[in-house]
């Protein structure tokens, strides 16, 4: 595996993305939605850099299924996510691909009504999108390659690094043997 984002240039744009995110809300209260589980990483460390009251929770969107590195349709699983009628909300995710997953998310909850959304992603792939959504906060452009760590994983392997690495086919084969 080939190493796309240092440990330090992830910590250096984590604390980019919490002064964007600091600047946009002030003190207004905010509501930060992880999606799991890929965001658990960046979610626990951009929290603790957010200066105004906030609320957490998550909620559960996947596309990608076993052993397959393209996304197939789209579940979400919103139990463990708090009210978020009339508050502003900062939706955080690991990566933008083609779109499919925040658009997703996005329409579900519209239906509940918050003041705002706004989205956050770690990683934007460059080449893939599929919808006409952007998100508002990005950490890192990368090339259109399968990537792993900071979060991120394949088949729940190498979600633990430190940095972000764009994974090898040999290494997804020797991982499906």
């Amino acid at each position: 595996m080939r190493t796309l984002i240092t440990e330090k240039e992830l910590n250096a744009g984590v604390n980019r993305l919490a002064a964007e995110i600091n600047a946009e809300y002030g003190q207004r209260p905010l509501t930060v939605l992880g999606v799991l589980t890929g965001s658990v990483v960046l979610l626990a460390d951009l929290i603790r850099k957010l200066n105004m009251p906030l609320r957490v929770g998550v909620l559960q969107a996947r596309s990608y299924q076993g052993a397959t590195t393209t996304p197939g349709s789209l579940h979400i699983d919103a139990d463990m996510m708090p009210d978020i009628h009339d508050r502003d909300v900062l939706i955080v995710d690991d990566i933008f691909d083609t779109g499919r997953t925040l658009l997703g998310v996005l329409n579900h909850l519209d239906s509940l009504k918050p003041k705002s959304v706004k989205t956050l992603v770690l990683l934007n792939k460059q080449g893939r999108k599929e919808v006409e959504v952007e998100p508002d906060f990005y950490g890192f452009s990368i090339p259109d390659q399968f990537v792993v760590g900071y979060g991120l994983d394949y088949q729940d392997h190498y979600r633990n690094l430190p940095f972000v690495a764009a994974l090898e086919p040999k290494e997804i084969d020797q991982l499906l043997s």
